[in-house]
């Protein structure tokens, strides 16, 4: 079966890379199963060739979670929604699904994952291995949502994890990065559709920070943009409406897709080809962001379409410590002039119980800094995730960073009890890359 798995669904020698080409590898064989079975013969091949897998979502992640030169599952054939349960208000995807097209089915029955982040086209299962997080104090990241998945693990066993069966690896593998097996159905909890009115607007910096609280409070989901060299901020605010949908789809497709991205892309080459004006730049952006109100179904609103390729590092601050630590890094840009000409998106998050999740046991905020894809982060990246990690910063898995587990361990309660749990189901570190063996020190 599985030979003609290879001949029918695999490439061999093909290069894989993510969304914005920062992570390139060429891999012996691309798997594109269409069935668990399928994906469970690939996991048998590659204990008895000893191949390492890693499994692909549709590539959203900016750190080197996927490389290698062995094998890659792409599980983009292995979507679509399974069954809804409109008394228990849960839902189940294959995991292939993007979290676009689970949100558009779960809509045609009425129903609506609870909370998002900014963008919808990652894979779900590829969204809640890296503890991707929308915002809003009274939610937690995406895989909070999590009821149960089912797990292939490296002897090709199929396993159900809820928290009544198998309940150890569903705690830790709900935020696993790929390294417990590979998750192939996921049931998570849903709401009954709903609509959300989102507010655009500009703020002072320093009066955004004195009515954090109120903001938090007073919003269902709240996030600031800050602007480099500016201190202006743009305010995002949703809360539930009954209100009708306000929302031209035309003009709204011009302007959120066309014009911001065609704007966006503009002044990344502006600012690359004319280094000097950099500081204008952001300053241009402060004052003449889209300030509006729309009215829409809440997958509507969550997500934007960003065309425009960066590079992204992100990381978790204690609540506690936000203020402190975004006032740190506003002085720091404006001290040392990086040159950088994205905002700075700072969202609020509440704390969980999931062993790697970045927001184990804290409420917290989120702070991710970006640059263009063409631009060099070292200096800035470096010198942010630094300071970031002054205030017992942990980072987003599925962006760039570079700590290794002499720092994560110390900042995890729980991760020893990973890393035992890892190395009973995968003792021949079959999910493994280089990237991870750094990750969680394994030389």
């Amino acid at each position: 079966m599985i030979d003609a798995l290879i001949k029918n669904m695999a490439t061999k020698g093909q290069k894989w890379s993510n969304w914005t080409g920062n992570v390139e590898c060429l891999a012996d064989h691309i798997f594109y199963p269409h069935t668990e079975q399928q994906i469970v013969e690939i996991v048998l091949k590659a204990k008895k060739e000893d191949k390492k897998i890693r499994v692909a979502g549709n590539g959203h992640s900016f750190s080197r979670l996927m490389e290698t030169n062995s094998f890659i599952v792409s599980l983009r054939a292995f979507n679509g929604l399974v069954s809804v349960d409109k008394d228990k208000m849960t839902a189940t995807v294959k995991a292939g699904t993007s979290i676009k097209n689970a949100n558009e089915a779960l809509f045609k029955h009425d129903l609506a994952m609870i909370n998002l982040g900014d963008i919808d086209v990652q894979s779900v299962a590829g969204a809640t291995a890296t503890g991707t997080h929308g915002t809003g104090i009274g939610f937690g990241n995406v895989s909070t949502e999590i009821v149960d998945f089912t797990i292939i693990t490296a002897e090709g066993e199929i396993l159900t994890c809820s928290k009544n069966e198998n309940s150890q690896i569903f705690e830790a593998g709900r935020v696993a990065l790929g390294a417990l097996g590979i998750i192939t159905q996921i049931t998570f909890k849903v709401d009954k559709a709903y609509k959300l009115e989102y507010i655009s607007s500009a703020a002072d910096f320093t009066e955004t920070l004195s009515e954090l609280k109120n903001y938090n409070s007073n919003n269902r989901n709240f996030e600031f943009y800050y602007f480099p060299y500016a201190d202006t901020v743009q305010l995002k605010k949703s809360n539930k409406t009954d209100k009708a949908v306000k929302y031209n789809k035309v003009l709204g497709y011009v302007n959120d897709v066309v014009i911001e991205n065609f704007a966006m892309q503009t002044i990344c080459n502006i600012a690359s080809a004319f280094p000097s004006t950099f500081k204008k730049v952001n300053r241009f952006m402060a004052n003449n962001f889209t300030k509006e109100t729309k009215i829409n179904y809440s997958h509507q609103i969550y997500a934007t379409v960003r065309n425009v390729r960066f590079k992204e590092m992100e990381y978790n601050i204690p609540l506690e410590h936000f203020e402190e630590c975004i006032c740190k890094l506003k002085s720091m840009i404006e001290e040392n002039e990086y040159y950088i000409f994205f905002p700075v998106e700072c969202r609020f998050v509440k704390g969980d119980d999931i062993w790697l999740s970045p927001a184990y046991a804290r409420d917290s905020a989120y702070i991710a800094v970006h640059v263009y894809s063409k631009s060099d982060h070292n200096p800035y990246f470096e010198e942010i995730e630094n300071m970031f990690c002054s205030f017992g910063g942990r980072p987003h898995w599925g962006k760039m960073h570079t700590r290794k587990a002499d720092y994560l361990s110390q900042n995890y309660e729980k991760w020893n009890d990973f890393l035992e749990l890892r190395e009973k189901m995968d003792p021949e570190r079959r999910f493994m890359n280089p990237h991870l063996q750094g990750v969680f020190g394994l030389g």
